[in-house]
């Protein structure tokens, strides 16, 4: 089931009226049911990998804690990754992996590969249902917290429908405690949450939805542009991601915070970032900590004998964070790309800092051209195209953005106006945001019609010529 669709605008409402009219202890069951029925609404013979996916990590954490040796809390770990990866990479990476060895053993051999190539479909939210399992299972291990017992709270926990889909990825400690709380009706926790919910709704549908038509344009046929119109282009798709994701997000923690549960923030307005380390402290916060926590530091960190294994360890982190993303050698490459700023980020950084105080202005924009650089191995179709972007991006014509050209790619005149309005709106926000101001509207009525205004926005202005329901771009990760 899609946020954006009008079956979930009539299912939340539903589900939020039955929570609050539900006993607390029986609450866990309508919740569970609707989490079903969210993720079922788009393949229901896929809820199986993830009922296998909770009963395999459920048992293997509670036979973990009761060992006493290691050796057998390792085998219980080893059963609970092997379970999560497995699946991950049977319906995620199997069709790359086929389709590359295929190409090798066709090369090596002059003899066609025997196996065809298969077409599994890729379940919505592995990636994220699968890494919120794993944290729990290996926080298990690491004696971190004691096991759940109750079942159906850590199948809640595996499910809840709000981040089940792209994240925010939770982890225990903080998610099941909250899933079991007595939470009562809160107006000031319902308008903040419809305000939440507007907001994210205003960034995918009149902001998102709008300018993936022009980045679709243009990376779907690279080769027929070039110059001023390959920049659009990743700008378009930078644009795009980020009200796109953080839509998500502030859709999964509005709809959260309305039955009283806090969700992490995901995105801190990455966009001002000053360098690529302080991008990542504000892009997809619960990744980035969960490789922080989980690969990272397990890998040693910065806490190593020799420097060269702690430009090692960034440099696995961020291909392996590429690879999450997709299986691509694009990822591959937007991960290793990112890996390498960061290593020569900390080779430069003390020597820049003590010796040249750079304005923050520059660091931004500087921090921002890196980035956009990354996008484009990002959303190419192949290493190739984004090699012919780089090649032809520097034939620079800027009367071409005057030209009736312009039109060609993907808006009319009407849409490009209502994008770059939109686009005007979220910036000052979003640089109200990254300034610090703890200034909130405390009166429940003005959030309140605040969220009418931006709903009315939305109805009116709110691009629907692509698709009825735009997919979200996590969802093929």
């Amino acid at each position: 089931m899609l946020f954006n669709s009008l079956e979930f605008l009539i299912f939340l409402p539903i589900v939020l009226i039955l929570y609050f009219l539900t006993p607390n202890r029986f609450r866990w069951i309508l919740l569970l049911i609707a989490s079903y029925y969210f993720y079922m609404a788009w393949k229901p013979e896929y809820i199986i990998l993830i009922v296998f996916s909770t009963l395999v990590d459920y048992f293997a954490s509670i036979l973990m804690y009761k060992q006493k040796t290691k050796k057998m809390k390792k085998l219980f770990l080893f059963i609970s990754l092997l379970a999560n990866l497995g699946l991950l990479f049977v319906f995620k990476y199997f069709n790359f992996f086929n389709q590359q060895f295929g190409i090798l053993y066709t090369s090596m051999t002059k003899v066609a590969y025997p196996i065809e190539n298969t077409k599994l479909l890729l379940p919505i939210g592995i990636s994220f249902y699968t890494f919120q399992t794993l944290s729990y299972t290996i926080d298990v291990y690491r004696e971190k917290r004691k096991p759940e017992y109750h079942l159906g709270y850590f199948a809640l926990y595996v499910t809840y429908f709000p981040q089940l889909v792209a994240g925010p990825i939770e982890r225990s400690d903080r998610l099941l405690p909250q899933l079991k709380s007595k939470q009562t009706f809160s107006f000031d926790r319902f308008t903040n949450g419809i305000l939440k919910i507007s907001w994210g709704f205003f960034k995918k549908v009149v902001i998102a939805d709008r300018i993936a038509m022009i980045a679709n344009t243009i990376f779907g046929d690279v080769h027929t542009y070039d110059g001023v119109f390959l920049i659009v282009g990743v700008c378009a798709f930078a644009i795009q991601i980020y009200c796109d994701f953080s839509a998500y997000s502030d859709i999964a923690i509005g709809c959260a915070q309305i039955m009283g549960v806090s969700l992490m923030e995901n995105f801190k307005t990455p966009y001002f970032a000053k360098s690529i380390s302080d991008f990542w402290s504000r892009w997809h916060i619960s990744l980035s900590t969960w490789f922080r926590d989980y690969l990272y530091i397990p890998l040693g960190g910065n806490r190593v004998d020799k420097r060269w294994k702690y430009y090692r360890n960034l440099m696995i982190v961020f291909v392996v964070s590429g690879i999450w993303h997709g299986a691509n050698w694009t990822f591959v490459a937007w991960g290793a790309l990112h890996g390498t700023y960061q290593i020569i980020e900390r080779m430069i950084e003390k020597k820049v800092n003590n010796r040249i105080r750079i304005p923050n202005i520059f660091a931004q924009i500087f921090t921002l051209c890196l980035v956009l650089i990354g996008w484009v191995f990002f959303r190419a179709e192949s290493i190739q195209d984004a090699f012919y972007i780089f090649k032809h991006i520097s034939v620079l014509n800027i009367q071409q953005l005057f030209s009736e050209k312009i039109v060609q790619i993907g808006l009319d005149k009407y849409d490009i106006g209502v994008l770059v309005a939109s686009i005007s709106a979220l910036f000052f926000v979003e640089l109200f945001q990254y300034r610090g101001s703890r200034q909130q509207i405390s009166n429940g009525l003005i959030k309140g019609l605040i969220s009418v205004g931006i709903a009315l926005f939305i109805l009116v202005f709110g691009y629907y010529g692509y698709f009825n329901e735009m997919e979200f771009i996590y969802f093929q990760f």
